[in-house]
């Protein structure tokens, strides 16, 4: 049989092949700890489950419209004004299902043979598996440790050019947990005036995870770009609500009936209890979402110092998001190569940096998703693992 030739050039996320091999690993018997898998080890806040389960009884077992609900699509907007005042109208509101369909669908609608889109590095893997799949050329823009994980204005602004469609931005971070501060961010969006020919797709799907006194800064703020940018934002690691495949788009008023358009082709809609669900999420009591970031604050101190305390490690704090991105390079191991035997030796799953970027060499991702008790364990198992074994051995 033949096939497109995008299929051959599609990747993956290696975090669910770790998931995987941790799975057999455990099932063979090792005690294995996941300090791999980005998302909450917390269950969804009951009020959300009983919120899905009445409208189960409630007879909403058909099809809605490929938009959404009208009423979560205004929840999501109150949501929206109530932290940011900032008006966004129930009208460019897609629900969806699930953050990578944001992805999926922005990256289609921009991404052809000829077009450049730019993308974090390291970063989402998504992100250049769908820019390669559509035949775009994928752009990296450096994320680099002394800027504390966050990008620069003027280095993202300098790889801008005729062929580019697409920048993809994403604050708090994954794999690293940088957030870009308000005045590089200004910066950019400055910069962004005299590139009116790209879009602009902003992954905020960490935007309510951030410590230190930090603000989360959603380019919703800035009313000289609206009209050009695609915001993507869900309930999945706000609400620990990963499974229910849930998110939510923002689309300016001449991209929004293209990905709605999608929708109808692609997914119909968004099963109906799980948007019932995502309303009771966002307009009931917030009082889980404060108690889950302020345990993986402490959980953030832990796993830092006990990294800094690793031979050949070093980790800066990380300021959002739930992942710290050591640096390994003084440990004389690849990356990878070191994930693999932590994994295989010592029962710990982590994702080695490479699998997020060419830039994510010298690095692993340690997502703190986990207890601090396991944290411990882990990182230990790993202490006892650098002392004891020579790289590459």
């Amino acid at each position: 049989m033949q096939t497109v030739k995008n299929f051959d050039r599609i990747g993956e996320e290696n975090a669910f092949a770790v998931l995987g091999r941790a799975g057999e690993l455990a099932a063979g018997g090792m005690d294995v700890i996941n300090l791999g898998i980005g998302q909450p080890d917390f269950p969804t806040p009951e009020n959300i489950v009983e919120a899905a389960v009445r409208a189960l009884r409630d007879g909403h077992h058909g099809y809605t419209d490929a938009t959404g609900i009208l009423p979560l699509r205004e929840a999501v907007s109150a949501d929206l004004y109530r932290r940011y005042q900032t008006e966004v109208s129930p009208a460019n509101v897609l629900i969806v299902p699930g953050g990578k369909v944001t992805m999926f669908t922005a990256i289609l609608m921009f991404g052809e043979p000829g077009a450049e889109i730019l993308y974090p590095d390291p970063g989402f893997p998504i992100y250049r598996s769908m820019i390669e799949y559509t035949g775009a050329t994928p752009i990296p823009v450096p994320i680099r440790e002394e800027n504390g994980f966050a990008f620069s204005a003027d280095e993202t602004l300098k790889l801008i050019g005729p062929k580019t469609r697409l920048l993809i931005l994403n604050s708090p971070a994954n794999p690293c947990g940088g957030i870009t501060p308000r005045a590089e961010i200004d910066k950019l969006i400055a910069g962004l005036a005299h590139h009116p020919h790209v879009a602009i797709l902003s992954d905020e799907i960490y935007d309510q995870m951030f410590y230190d006194g930090e603000k989360h800064v959603s380019l919703l703020s800035y009313p000289e770009i609206r009209n050009r940018l695609i915001v993507l934002n869900g309930w999945s690691k706000t609400y620990a609500m990963t499974g229910w495949r849930l998110g939510y788009s923002i689309w300016p008023d001449e991209l929004y009936n293209k990905a709605r358009k999608l929708a109808v082709n692609a997914w119909s809609c968004v099963n109906a209890p799980a948007q019932y669900a995502a309303i009771e999420a966002l307009t009931g009591p917030q009082d889980a979402v404060g108690k889950m970031v302020a345990e993986f604050d402490a959980r953030r101190k832990s796993v830092v110092h006990l990294l800094n305390d690793l031979p050949g490690v070093s980790c800066i704090v990380p300021k959002g998001a739930f992942y710290a991105f050591p640096n390994i390079s003084l440990t004389g191991w690849l990356a990878k190569d070191l994930a693999r035997e932590l994994l295989e030796k010592t029962g710990v799953a982590t994702i080695g940096g490479p699998d997020f970027g060419t830039l994510g060499e010298g690095y692993i991702r340690i997502s703190y998703a986990n207890s601090q008790e396991n944290i411990a364990r882990a990182l230990g198992r790993i202490k006892t693992f650098l002392e004891t074994t020579q790289s590459g051995s």
